[in-house]
């Protein structure tokens, strides 16, 4: 899955290098959502997902960047938010979406809770490569 970025609309780049990013990027993604017209709860999901990859981002990958964007397919509309990051990547996916299950000291509902509150979501990883995670929420 490839963010299908509304025609003549480029998507917000913000980079993820220090934690006060994480207050920016949570704000472009407020403002997206309330521009898409999502209700209140999926704003509030959205914002969350992206929040928790944004810091996993920071923390896990070293830092990278965050396009986001309005989005629409097969006359859907929604918010889209890709992830990067040039870090190690991760070894075990199926391990990482496992509830409840860290790499750190967090509460593990990072991937699998992001995963939860999204509709479409896209994870590109592999060991010494990095990774990508795309995540869309549309209006319903």
């Amino acid at each position: 899955m490839t963010a299908p970025w509304t025609a003549g609309e480029d998507p917000q780049v913000h980079p993820i290098a220090r934690s006060g990013d994480l207050v920016h990027i949570r704000q472009a993604i407020r403002t997206l959502s309330q521009e898409c017209r999502l209700s209140l709860v999926d704003q509030t999901k959205m914002i969350t997902a992206a929040s928790e990859l944004a810091r996993n981002t920071l923390i896990y990958g070293g830092g990278g960047t965050v396009s986001s964007g309005l989005v629409s397919a097969n006359g859907k509309r929604g918010v889209a938010a890709v992830f990067e990051d040039s870090g190690p990547g991760i070894a075990d996916v199926e391990q990482a979406m496992t509830d409840g299950w860290t790499s750190g000291g967090g509460l593990g509902l990072g991937l699998s809770g992001a995963r939860r509150l999204v509709d479409d979501f896209q994870l590109v990883t592999a060991p010494g490569e990095g990774t990508t995670v795309t995540i869309i929420k549309w209006v319903r």
